[in-house]
């Protein structure tokens, strides 16, 4: 018996990504990250979810939660890869300490300084 590809559908996780799971008493449904309540036809399509579609909705989420811890630990990682720099200067600044880089260098520096001046960005489906 050939296997089957089971792919999850895009829809179903764009909804599962976006819902705050509370459930609203005057219209019985869930309701989206903003606070509008799941239409009646939104809330049947969820449920109709596979588990194929919630471990990808859990994988996302796993994938946001690592960029988080990534972006709260930016400073101090910064702090880190630019301190053997420094040390070589004699005039300890930051455009002394990029001029020793190499390439490598240059884009992990400029990896870490987009995490922590970049505002942080919010949780959408398919984005991590």
């Amino acid at each position: 018996m050939p296997k089957t590809d089971i792919r999850p559908r895009p829809d179903i996780v764009a909804l599962l990504c976006d819902a705050d799971f509370k459930r609203r008493r005057d219209t019985n449904t869930w309701t989206h990250r903003d606070g509008r309540p799941f239409s009646k036809e939104e809330q049947a399509l969820v449920f109709t979810a596979t588990r194929v579609e919630l471990e990808e909705v859990s994988e996302q989420l796993a994938r946001y939660q690592e960029y988080l811890r990534t972006v709260d630990e930016a400073p101090e990682a910064l702090q880190r890869f630019l301190a053997p720099f420094m040390e070589q200067l004699t005039e300890k600044n930051l455009g002394n300490a990029v001029q020793l880089m190499n390439g490598d260098d240059r884009t992990e520096f400029d990896r870490l300084l987009r995490l922590t001046v970049d505002p942080v960005r919010p949780f959408a489906p398919y984005a991590f």
